[in-house]
């Protein structure tokens, strides 16, 4: 038989195998859809075989369909066309399945006849959350299989599941212990010598019981919760319930419209930009291809408190050995025992076994000594936001640190251009700004002076993959990219809780629009002494406003930090964190605006929105100007992995360019109107690109 370049097609007796052999990770793209549509052909005109056998060589059966073509014209015929292919042979077909199967992937196999899978391979339908459905049949034959019910619970929750799981419900016909050809093998044999023939799914009836009007109802609302903003869970509701009513070719037909009709929607744009977004951070112009990574295989940290602790964790759970550094035994002793606590709390879940743990905090050693970290490629300081104590750590690092070994900062605010110039080698000093809780949160900003060399830039950037972090590089400015955008957008949240909102009415709003939580409850949780902290230190960084963050301040003056003491704008009873109104909060709020000289008046809900989120636009434009950030998803990446920002809007450029770049500046001029033009200038990028008619992509084009 022949042999294409990217589909095999080999005899194995009276069993044809069909080979997919497209790295990384058997993407279906249009030549594996020829090369596939060309193997049809193949076994269709072969003599004497009885069943065939479909599988891929590497690290997982087909991943999916090609995200790429997203944007281009449809292909979801050519799909329904080549899977209706597979199914309509007259000879048994058995997907040999292993790795993550998702998306199309699993459609494929859903048109097989027979699915069979090595232990340990995952499936899913992750669609949804791609602003889209399933659209290669898999709203059509899931149900068919599974019923409605249970199809829609798949692909609404889009999280994979296990074999076990998939064999409950009745997708996966049989776990293959061992090599997984020989064993699909022995299992077609055995299907034949039982007389099974082909087993189509497309002819399969869908229960009816499992798709009353009291289930679709039940699928719409949970549609409805879990994807609030967004219509492609209830669109795929409305495909997946179809299939209870329509033969398998109209269904598939319906199937094909509204996926099609979802691409077009900005939910769908926003979520697919946030997929490319982050898979181009890593790309770093100027950096010459020669340029290589040094091997990361030791790392040391300063200061063992919570965000010390929390880059531990990152380090050991890639297996790289850490030591962790702080300045007396009391406070190491501390760190040390809150990593346990850490490691036991996720053997508890089920998330580690008990070897796992001790296997990871084996890999973290404490230490007093300076001394300790000569051998470490890369050591990053992670104390409080202090100058002249950062500069004396550098120093001290200067003298014990190996030669090309990587200084890193985690600072948030502070200059790390001065920072770098307390060492005589600032070509070996970059930001690396996590996110609390460090071992959770994917952002790391990684933030290179006007001194630190490629080498260092491509070093970190590519650490970032095994500490399990998505990086986005910075220039130096205070705030970087996302704390500098956040001033704006949370100095209006507290300009309006003074102005006479509830601090619920100003969450709300900002967490019904999709924020992951509102800003004020943010602060709330981290601590508004922190704020307090920083923006007492950073004074000289702010413009002359009486009113700048004062709700932070009154809040503070009256003892009132967040969560940590139970009272902020929120109360809280002791061990939880639900929100309750507070009564004293608000006065105090209406107490310093009073001394302000701040009228209280009525917001609507899209008056906060415009306020918070048109300052935070604003600001992601200027920074982009400056070429702080080095693109413009660049920036969405920060917001959408370090602060909340929903994905189905893509980002805070993305959006900005979503509602239009003239509505942002008239919304600014609007509110300098009101307010003055200390906070509303519009960005002169976005003046001129709204003057001259051009987006931010057209700018960004421009300068490539």
């Amino acid at each position: 038989m022949s042999n294409p370049s990217v589909v095999n097609v080999q005899r194995h007796g009276e069993v044809a195998v069909v080979t997919v052999n497209n790295p990384p990770v058997n993407t279906i793209t249009a030549t594996v859809r020829t090369d596939l549509a060309r193997a049809l052909d193949e076994v269709r005109g072969a003599r004497d075989l009885q069943a065939v056998i479909l599988r891929c060589e590497g690290s997982t059966f087909f991943s999916g369909a090609d995200i790429g073509e997203f944007s281009g014209p449809p292909r979801e015929e050519e799909y329904r066309q080549l899977f209706n292919g597979w199914e309509g042979l007259t000879i048994p077909v058995v997907a040999a399945m292993h790795g993550t199967v998702m998306g199309g992937g699993l459609e494929i196999a859903l048109a097989c006849h027979y699915r069979v899978a090595a232990p340990g391979t995952r499936f899913g339908m992750p669609e949804v959350t791609l602003g889209i459905i399933p659209g290669a049949g898999g709203t059509q034959r899931m149900p068919r299989l599974i019923g409605v019910e249970k199809a829609l619970d798949f692909i609404l929750s889009a999280r994979p599941v296990d074999t076990a799981k998939a064999i409950e419900l009745k997708f996966l016909d049989a776990v293959i212990e061992g090599d997984l050809l020989e064993g699909t093998l022995s299992y077609v044999r055995s299907l034949l010598a039982a007389g099974h023939g082909v087993r189509r799914t497309g002819e399969l009836s869908v229960d009816p019981a499992t798709a009353t009007p009291e289930v679709i109802e039940r699928m719409r609302a949970l549609a409805r919760k879990q994807y609030p903003n967004r219509g492609a869970g209830l669109v795929a509701v409305e495909a997946v319930s179809a299939a209870a009513r329509l033969p398998l070719q109209e269904g598939l037909e319906l199937e094909t419209r509204l996926v099609n009709e979802c691409k077009l929607t900005d939910e769908s744009r926003g979520a697919v930009h946030a997929f490319f977004a982050d898979r181009e951070t890593r790309r770093i112009p100027g950096i010459p291809a020669d340029v290589k990574a040094q091997p990361i295989r030791s790392a040391g940290i300063i200061g063992a408190g919570t965000m010390g602790t929390g880059i531990a964790i990152c380090f050991a759970n890639a297996g790289i050995p850490v030591t962790l550094i702080d300045s007396t035994r009391e406070a190491l002793d501390r760190g040390l025992a809150g990593l346990d606590r850490t490691y036991t709390s996720l053997v508890e879940r089920g998330r580690l076994t008990a070897a796992e743990k001790d296997q990871r905090l084996a890999l973290i050693v404490g230490s007093l000594d300076y001394n300790d970290l000569q051998s470490a490629d890369v050591i990053i300081e992670a104390v409080f936001e202090n100058m002249d104590l950062k500069k004396k750590i550098f120093a001290q690092l200067d003298q014990v640190a190996k030669p090309g070994a990587v200084l890193a900062t985690n600072t948030s605010t502070l200059d790390i251009e001065a920072i770098a110039n307390a060492t005589s080698r600032p070509q070996d000093v970059i930001g690396m700004h996590f996110f609390s809780p460090a071992n959770i949160m994917p952002l790391l900003e990684v933030v290179r002076t006007q001194k630190t060399s490629p080498t260092t830039i491509r070093t970190v950037m590519d650490l970032a993959k095994p500490l399990r972090k998505t990086p986005v590089l910075a220039r130096v400015c205070y705030g970087f990219i996302g704390n500098r955008m956040m001033e704006g957008y949370a100095r209006e949240a507290e300009r309006v809780v003074l102005e006479g909102a509830t601090p619920r009415q100003v969450d709300s709003a900002l967490e019904e629009w999709g924020m992951a939580m509102g800003i004020l409850a943010v602060f709330d949780m981290a601590g508004i002494d922190v704020g307090v902290n920083v923006h007492t230190a950073n004074a000289d960084q702010y413009p002359p406003d009486p009113s700048y963050y004062q709700a932070d301040f009154a809040l503070h003056e009256a003892g009132r930090f967040g969560q940590k003491n139970g009272k902020g704008y929120y109360r809280y009873e002791p061990g939880n964190r639900a929100r309750l109104d507070d009564p004293e909060a608000l006065a105090i709020l209406r107490a310093r605006a009073a001394k302000l000289g701040i009228e209280q008046r009525e917001h609507s809900k899209q008056e906060i929105l415009e306020r918070c989120l048109y300052p935070l636009l604003n600001e992601g434009i200027r920074i982009l100007e400056e070429g702080v950030a080095l693109r413009a998803s660049d920036i969405d990446v920060v917001w959408l992995a370090g602060y909340g920002f929903p994905r189905y809007r893509g980002g805070p450029m993305f959006y900005a360019q979503t509602i239009g770049l003239k509505t942002l500046r008239d919304g600014m001029l609007k509110y300098q109107r009101t307010f003055g033009p200390m906070h509303w200038q519009p960005a002169p990028l976005l003046e001129r690109l709204v003057n001259e008619g051009r987006s931010l992509a057209d700018w960004e084009a421009s300068r490539q």
